[in-house]
């Protein structure tokens, strides 16, 4: 299958017009002996695709297609590429570089690397173009951060899980989910959905809490063995430190009462924030953490080894992402986002019918 010298997607040409989608062709960086070109099946929408258009996170490189929950397949490697084979059905999530050679990289810690870069937004060291997502007919990909995504998973199931599933995923596995665990998951929504279907797959018991009780008939489904609802009079009182660890996924501190959080935790138990709201964020004190000398930090999405264990076990336990499908047009972008803006969403959208927009 030949590559175009020029990929085509659909951008936003500012924050001001971020519901305005326009099918335009873009330079793709270099090809280097290391990448990978995918020509794109699906793409799952993130919050953070609604954020960077928006301005929510501040000024961005526009024009700008998002997207980083892609699944596609393989149609040209480099030569020294040795991860992938051509023909292969992969993904890519939102990070698509880190320099392997430091510390971090080299003790599976690579997402955290000072030189990562992501998948879309990000400028090209010494050529100055701007990496563009998954909206596009195909996106251009360093070997290392290209998974070849399991038989089993069907692709629009398997998207979603490349940075809503192991952003959940990562922090599970790092701090200790599995049997004899009682896990916490804050927010039921695209990322906290998929916390709720790998912790239980981890073998822990699984607590979903939501502002309401109007998704806990769907965490029940999802495998939850407990709801909270933070609008119940002393909703936290029969649990206090009982948890052993709570994963974020709040994507809003609006009327977020931390101390009720952390004093659910046990003795040293771990609050992990993964969500990354827009604003000033709350304010943290020390005496919050003295009754039960918990943690407090976050997590950025996962490692290369974690994505593959993740994918893997998502293929081995049947997990499957609550996904919507919707084809990929100008139309139709403009509406999930304004959808997603309102969190009308269960719980998560997965752009498809690539061949429609960019040809077979």
């Amino acid at each position: 299958m030949s590559v175009p010298e020029k990929f085509t997607g659909f951008q936003v040409h500012s924050a001001e017009t971020w519901l305005e989608f326009h099918k335009n062709e873009f330079q793709p960086k270099p090809f280097g002996d290391y990448d990978v070109d995918i020509k794109i099946e699906c793409c799952g929408v993130c919050g953070s695709d609604l954020h960077t258009i928006s301005g929510g996170w501040g000024e961005q490189h526009y024009p700008l297609a998002v997207g980083h929950e892609i699944v596609g397949t393989a149609i040209r490697v480099g030569p020294k590429v040795t991860l992938i084979k051509p023909g292969q059905r992969v993904g890519v999530g939102a990070q698509s570089y880190s320099c392997l050679e430091c510390r971090q990289c080299k003790n599976d810690n690579e997402t955290y690397c000072l030189k990562q870069l992501d998948t879309y937004g990000a400028v090209w060291p010494d050529t100055g173009i701007v990496s563009q997502g998954g909206y596009s007919s195909h996106v251009r990909t360093h070997e290392h951060w290209v998974f070849p995504i399991p038989d089993a998973l069907p692709s629009t199931i398997a998207a979603p899980m490349l940075c809503a599933g192991l952003t959940a995923y990562s922090p599970l596995v790092r701090n200790g989910c599995g049997p004899g665990k009682k896990v916490g998951i804050v927010g039921l929504g695209g990322i906290g959905h998929l916390g709720v279907l790998f912790a239980k797959a981890l073998g822990a018991e699984v607590w979903a809490i939501s502002r309401t009780h109007a998704k806990e008939e769907d965490a029940r489904k999802m495998g939850a063995d407990g709801f909270l609802a933070t609008a119940d009079k002393d909703w936290n009182k029969p649990h206090v430190m009982t948890f052993d660890l709570i994963i974020n996924t709040a994507n809003s501190f609006e009327g977020f009462d931390l101390d009720a959080y952390l004093s659910l935790l046990d003795v040293h138990g771990r609050w992990v924030s993964v969500g990354l709201p827009e604003g000033d964020g709350i304010k943290v004190r020390n005496q919050q953490f003295l009754k039960n000398g918990c943690f407090i930090g976050s997590s950025h999405l996962g490692s290369r080894k974690e994505t593959l264990e993740m994918l893997q076990l998502a293929a081995d336990k049947g997990i499957k992402t609550w996904v919507e499908e919707v084809p990929i047009n100008e139309k139709n972008l403009a509406t999930i986002m304004q959808r997603l803006h309102k969190n009308d969403v269960k719980y998560r959208f997965c752009l498809t019918n690539y061949a429609e927009q960019f040809g077979a």
